[in-house]
C-alpha cells in the first residue's frame, strides 16, 4: 500500500505534503532527503493513528508529479488485522484464538506487534480468511 507526497521547493527547501493526511508536512534539503523525511513522516503518523485504533484512508490515485511513499509492513499487517475484526470485540477474537486479551491486542497495534507467520496463519482462520504472502 503506498500514499502520495507532492513534493515543491519554496525557500531553498522541499516541502513535502500529503494528500490524504492533510496534518503531515515535512521538509528536505533535496528531493532524496524530502522522500526519505515523507517515509519517516507517514509511517510514524500512519503507526499512532494504527495504533489507536483509527481507519486509514483510501489512498488517492498518483497524479503526475506526486511521489509514492510505501506504508511499512508491520502497520499494514496491524490495520489490516483490525480491518478484519469488523465489529467484533478484541476480547472475542481473542478467545477465538486461544489468545489472551493483551496478547491479542499488541496484535493490533503495530508499534508492539511483531506476528508470526504462523500467528497471521491463525488470525486468518478464526477471520475465515487465507493467509497469501507476497514477496516482491
Amino acid at each position: 500500500m503506498k500514499y502520495y507526497c507532492r513534493i515543491e521547493l519554496e525557500d531553498g527547501l522541499y516541502g513535502v505534503t500529503f494528500p490524504d493526511f492533510p496534518n503531515i508536512i515535512t521538509v528536505g534539503k533535496d528531493i532524496d532527503e524530502a522522500l526519505a523525511m515523507a517515509h519517516e513522516a507517514l509511517n510514524d503518523a500512519l503507526a499512532c493513528d494504527v495504533s489507536r485504533g483509527m481507519p486509514l484512508p483510501k489512498p488517492t490515485s498518483a497524479k503526475k508529479g506526486w511521489y509514492p511513499v510505501e506504508v511499512l509492513p508491520h502497520i499494514l499487517i496491524a490495520w489490516q488485522i483490525r480491518e478484519l475484526r469488523g465489529k467484533l470485540s478484541q476480547s472475542e477474537i481473542a478467545q477465538r484464538m486461544g489468545l489472551s486479551y493483551q496478547a491479542y491486542q499488541r496484535l493490533e497495534n503495530p508499534v508492539k506487534s511483531n506476528p508470526t507467520i504462523k500467528t497471521l496463519e491463525r488470525i486468518a482462520k478464526v477471520m475465515g480468511k487465507q493467509l497469501s504472502i507476497q514477496l516482491v
